[in-house]
């Protein structure tokens, strides 16, 4: 029995949007969801319990990151990232393999593992299939991503078939590696404090291939975990090319488990992700273009920085009850920004992670009431193009 289980509530008749239940060891997840970002063991400029307050269900932190600093050990010994950081829902941790392909020229890929070179002081590092494991299992996730090569676009074919089966050789070892450790804690459990209470989600990729994706999700079904990502997309290729590839994955998942789209948070692909039967979501985008000025808004996008807004003394969205829009002004935010006020980053990223909460928890309501298209429309009628 895994840690981590889905269970399918209903399917849009219309569509392939779908409704879903998560369980983990540190509670369920209402699915489809979007997943706020926690790098470093911490979501940019919000507390814990204001990312809890604004309805989040589940963050994500990075393997890469807090293996480089402060040291998964360190994280250990606090007794885990939900008590390091004080947040006790769920925690996914990718596995540092995209970090680890975004270096570049500092690295070097090898059928043992990556090699690379800190991004902080230069040092050199081997993340290994099996180094993966051990980081996440310290950092106590809820779910942990299997190490994988997240091939770039465009890339020859040759290559992305060759990077996928390296990718399936160290899913394999990736599982070992966490069963070895599972069982000598009693196996996996989804009560806290009995037995392992992590579970391994396997990752697809293939690039834009049709028959490669093919190959790669039978090779990782074929493994039986709790759930399967999809890689490789959101990484450079055109919008219709992602969703052309995103209906073909799809379809060759299972439909009892869930399917995370790595990576992708733009309200235009939530939306047509959820479309296609997405299950979960992830993305650095809210909390970075809060940090430059940047909102998303029931009526579009608002760049704050813009001087239209200098004497503009409506709230930043005029459909939102959130923290920011119940309490300020788009004049007094664009001063905190021009000001380079901390506490613009902070009460812009409220806003913009409360708005994707929102419309996540807007989308469920429409698939259980079948009127997801409707929302759909409704939504980008008013929010105009991405």
């Amino acid at each position: 029995m895994h840690a981590v289980t889905f269970e399918l509530h209903k399917t849009d008749p219309r569509t392939k949007a779908r409704r879903g239940t998560i369980t983990t060891p540190h509670g369920k997840i209402d699915t489809p969801i979007f997943m706020p970002v926690g790098t470093a063991a911490t979501v940019k400029a919000m507390r814990p319990e204001e990312v809890e307050e604004l309805g989040a269900q589940i963050i994500l932190n990075n393997t890469y990151h807090l293996y480089l600093r402060p040291g998964h050990e360190i994280v250990r010994e606090a007794g885990g990232s939900h008590h390091f950081m004080n947040w006790h829902k769920p925690i996914l941790t990718d596995s540092g393999g995209f970090q680890v392909f975004s270096l570049g020229k500092m690295r070097k890929i090898t059928e043992e593992g990556v090699k690379f070179q800190s991004h902080i002081d230069g040092s050199r590092h081997m993340i290994s299939p099996e180094k993966s494991m051990e980081i996440q299992h310290a950092l106590g996730s809820d779910i942990m991503m299997a190490f994988d090569e997240c091939a770039p676009w465009p890339a020859e074919r040759r290559y992305v078939e060759e990077s996928l089966e390296l990718t399936t050789r160290w899913l394999a070892r990736c599982k070992k590696a966490h069963d070895e450790y599972a069982a000598s804690l009693g196996g996996e459990s989804q009560i806290l404090g009995e037995g392992c209470n992590q579970s391994l989600f396997g990752i697809m990729q293939g690039g834009t291939y049709k028959d490669l994706r093919e190959r790669s999700a039978e090779q990782v079904v074929e493994m039986d975990l709790p759930g399967y990502g999809i890689g490789g997309l959101s990484v450079g290729e055109p919008k219709d090319l992602m969703y052309e590839v995103m209906d073909d994955c799809v379809e060759l998942l299972p439909k009892n488990k869930p399917r995370y789209l790595m990576g992708v948070g733009s309200p235009d692909c939530l939306f047509e992700g959820v479309e296609r039967g997405i299950d979960m979501f992830d993305c650095v985008l809210p909390t970075r273009i809060a940090r430059h000025g940047m909102a998303m808004t029931s009526v579009g996008r608002v760049n704050i920085k813009n001087k239209q807004y200098e004497r503009d003394f409506t709230p930043l969205d005029p459909n939102c009850d959130c923290y920011t829009c119940r309490n300020y002004s788009r004049a007094y935010l664009r001063h905190l920004f021009k000001c380079d006020e901390i506490l613009s980053a902070m009460l812009m990223t409220n806003h913009n992670l409360h708005f994707l909460v929102k419309t996540m928890e807007n989308i469920r309501q429409a698939i259980d009431e079948d009127r997801f298209l409707e929302y759909k429309k409704e939504f980008f009628d008013a929010y105009g193009k991405f």
